[in-house]
């Protein structure tokens, strides 16, 4: 009986330790991902791809440590890219035509690569620039990271301990932007070193303004360029200084690099980077034809290089046309995800390229839209937005028409970019804005910052480029601030105004309204500091400066479920003007 009985207590012992055994292994076969994402970086902007103008060691060694896509495709700018990246589904058709004033965020019901990856048990975070949608249920701890830091606008107005958001709490950052974002990856990294993690790290530079700490602009004021913009049109001091943020971006990718290592994770992590656009200004590019903002060559073709040591190998070239909507289904399939995504992805899973398995490869297409026009991409040819065709293998920078001397593959490229416009632009073409969300019962904060609002009488914006801009010439009581908004769920909210005020001006009672809800409260104390960037500058800035904002506590007020504006109103004005405004934070209570 003793003798039965333990060997049935062996037997079960075995099966358990064979059981924790095949769940350890299924575990350690999750990697880690990590995506870099750089902003405003041109394809040329890296010493990999040969410019003897910057050294770029660390991003260098992911290339020759594992696969680069050499022929890496995304959008003219910012938002378009991101969205692409998230969902694996071209831009248009997830509504977004703008990079501001709400024209940015995807539509919603379209399944993230975040919420992928956090369904399968993966801790989930993005620290950087997010630039898809500020409010619940378009922010990012809405699409599934669990950990967001950084701001949503699609640019920022200072770079060095800036006002940013923690899940939507609005926080004071720590020294050089791009540093803190990496130093909270770091962080990261630590937290989870023991379960499985997707970290997103959409870095904010080298886009203006241009802004860098001083040993990295050190190196490059006054430096002679080796390698320059063949056209005319180059700020040699821009790219100075674009170069020299882009060395530092390099100098914090060691840094997390070499955290991954200390923590041994090396082996076991994707790290993954690219850029979102073209270079932000007319700078070397390896000749290619366009810049930020265009769809040719020059302004869609991104470093991409993807690292994941012992499965891909070192300096592997993958020649196929790829693009930014291949992240999403390259990914999940090497983490070996079986979650399903809520429609159609218009991306190729990349993994047999990769992994250098011997399967057919298709033809295929990639498509860049931006401002109403099209190019479409082959392997061999790009027939760009005016409908010329190029043969890119021998003519990278789009010198030489051949639509005359292959009229059969340029109608039959042409005849494929109508059909996918047809199938991809309605959801964009005659857009209406739709209002700001409120009030998400699953989230406590919701920002309306300046860029979402309309100014009515006196009231001017501080720039034409809105993401990061303030009111001020507020003098009169007939002049008002509205927010186009969508009240998700009736409550109250407490309510917080991000301001400035003269001292003179003090006494100032404000009145904020929403059908026939409203409160109001005097501004009682000064609050006056000067405009500030201009000290950090390398170059001379077109958005706006900032200030630093404070704010002043409204009240509270009820909102009912429901559409229409919410007004700020300046019901009496003892002084000249009223306050400079910078945006609301609302607190569900």
């Amino acid at each position: 009986m003793f003798k039965n009985s333990l060997l049935i207590l062996i037997a079960t012992v075995q099966l358990a330790c064979s059981t924790k055994a095949a769940k350890t292994s299924t575990e350690d076969k999750k990697p880690n991902v990590i995506i870099i994402l750089t902003d405003d970086q041109g394809w040329g902007d890296l010493s990999y791809h040969g410019n003897r103008n910057l050294a770029t060691p660390n991003i260098d060694a992911l290339a020759h440590s594992g696969a680069v896509l050499e022929n890496f495709f995304v959008q003219p700018v910012c938002s378009p890219t991101r969205a692409e990246l998230l969902t694996g589904i071209y831009a248009p058709k997830l509504g977004v035509y703008s990079t501001s004033s709400g024209g940015e965020r995807m539509k919603l019901g379209v399944t993230t690569i975040a919420e992928l990856f956090k369904k399968s048990g993966y801790a989930t975070a993005a620290y950087g620039k997010w630039h898809n949608g500020m409010q619940p249920p378009y922010h990012p701890n809405a699409r599934g990271f669990d950990d967001f830091y950084g701001f949503c606008s699609g640019h920022w107005g200072n770079y060095f301990s800036p006002m940013l958001e923690h899940n939507g709490k609005l926080v004071k950052g720590n020294g050089f932007l791009v540093d803190d974002l990496i130093d909270k990856g770091i962080e990261f990294l630590q937290k989870n070193k023991k379960n499985p993690f997707f970290l997103m790290l959409p870095i904010n530079t080298p886009h203006s303004p241009m802004q860098v700490p001083e040993p990295f602009w050190d190196g490059f004021k006054g430096k002679e360029l080796k390698m320059k913009y063949a056209g005319n049109g180059e700020d040699e001091d821009f790219t100075r200084a674009a170069l020299a943020m882009v060395e530092n971006i390099d100098w914090n990718v060691g840094r997390l690099l070499k955290e991954l290592d200390q923590l041994k994770l090396t082996d076991k992590t994707i790290v993954v980077f690219l850029s979102d656009n073209g270079p932000n200004s007319w700078r070397w590019n390896d000749g290619l034809r366009g810049r930020k903002g265009s769809t040719d060559e020059g302004g869609v073709k991104s470093p991409c290089f993807i690292q994941w040591p012992n499965k891909i190998k070192k300096d592997t070239k993958i020649p196929q046309i790829a693009a930014a909507i291949d992240l999403l289904p390259t990914l999940t399939s090497l983490a070996g995800l079986q979650n399903k995504t809520s429609g159609p992805l218009d991306g190729l899973d990349l993994s047999p390229l990769l992994l250098k398995k011997n399967k057919p490869w298709p033809d295929r297409m990639i498509f860049n839209h931006w401002n109403g026009k099209t190019s479409a991409r082959s392997q061999d040819y790009r027939l760009d937005a005016e409908n010329r065709l190029y043969d890119m293998a021998s003519d990278k920078g789009q010198n030489s028409d051949i639509s005359n001397a292959m009229p059969n593959l340029h109608d039959s490229l042409m005849a494929i970019k109508q059909e996918w416009e047809m199938a991809s632009l309605p959801p964009i073409r005659d857009k209406k804005p739709i209002p700001f969300t409120v009030g998400h019962t699953d989230f406590r904060y919701t920002q309306l910052p300046a860029r979402d609002a309309t100014a009515y009488g006196n009231i001017k914006r501080s720039s034409r480029y809105p993401n990061d801009s303030f009111f001020y010439n507020w003098k009169s009581t007939n002049d008002s601030i509205a927010w186009e908004v969508e009240v998700l769920e009736k409550g109250w909210f407490d309510v917080n105004l991000y301001h400035t005020i003269k001292a003179k001006d003090v006494g100032v009672t404000l009145k904020l309204q929403y059908g026939e809800q409203q409160l109001s409260a005097t501004i009682a104390e000064p609050h006056d500091p000067p405009l500030s960037g201009m000290e950090n500058d390398r170059v001379a800035r077109i958005e706006s400066y900032v200030k630093d904002f404070r704010p002043a506590h409204l009240g509270r007020i009820y909102l009912e479920k429901g559409s229409g504006p919410l007004v700020l109103k300046a019901v009496e004005i003892p002084g000249i003007e009223a306050v400079d405004a910078r945006l609301l934070q609302l607190r569900r209570l």
